[in-house]
């Protein structure tokens, strides 16, 4: 029996959720969260945690409970389960530690699988969001990396040079570089161009 743990704020999509889970019988949904302290305190013993990413007015998010869940709970496998597929979020979790990541609007079938797989210790990185996870790995001189999209998102949300450099502990000159290359690799020569081609391309969300 797989034994699994639900992270969503909005109690109407948790009972959904367990509703479908409850169909198959190798999969138990043992505890509900809505809030990342709930999660740590209930994932003991949990073979898989399904995180969504946007958790509402709680703070730490999404990223930061799959890296709580993980520190606290080794052997507990992490698979987001949200609505957002842009890759800054896709490269922020993986890097965060989850197992798999999939989209809301999966087949209950898909969401099946990635369970069954993230309790395998595999990957569950399969259909659209695995095939831009396997091209950021075949082209990397294209792909932005993860820093690169988090100075985008930052920018994004109207921060400056100066804001950024804060926010990240680096220099501005250090941000300007980020800039730059993701300038050259988004095919754009400012700013809000950039932010514009990222956003459209699904690279980051606004």
């Amino acid at each position: 029996m797989i034994r699994i743990l639900l992270l969503d704020d909005h109690p109407v999509l948790r009972h959904g959720i367990r509703a479908v889970l409850d169909t198959q019988s190798d999969l138990e949904v043992v505890a509900e969260a809505g809030s990342v302290a709930e999660a740590v305190a209930s994932a003991a013993g949990i073979d898989v945690a399904l995180v969504d990413l946007d958790l509402g007015d709680d703070v730490p998010d999404g990223i930061e409970a799959i890296r709580a869940i993980r520190r606290e709970n080794p052997d507990t496998r992490v698979l987001v389960f949200t609505a957002y597929d842009s890759d800054a979020d896709i490269v922020r979790a993986l890097d965060a530690g989850a197992a798999g990541y999939l989209v809301k609007d999966s087949r209950p079938a898909e969401l099946f699988h990635a369970i069954r797989q993230a309790a395998n210790g595999d990957r569950a990185l399969e259909g659209p969001i695995g095939a831009r996870v396997l091209e950021r790995i075949d082209r990397p001189e294209e792909a932005l990396t993860s820093r690169e999209l988090e100075v985008l998102t930052l920018a994004a949300g109207g921060s400056s040079n100066r804001d950024l450099a804060r926010a990240l502990h680096v220099s501005e000159a250090t941000v300007k570089t980020h800039l730059h290359h993701a300038f050259a690799k988004l095919g754009a020569d400012n700013r809000q161009a950039a932010i514009a081609v990222a956003v459209r391309r699904g690279f980051i969300r606004i």
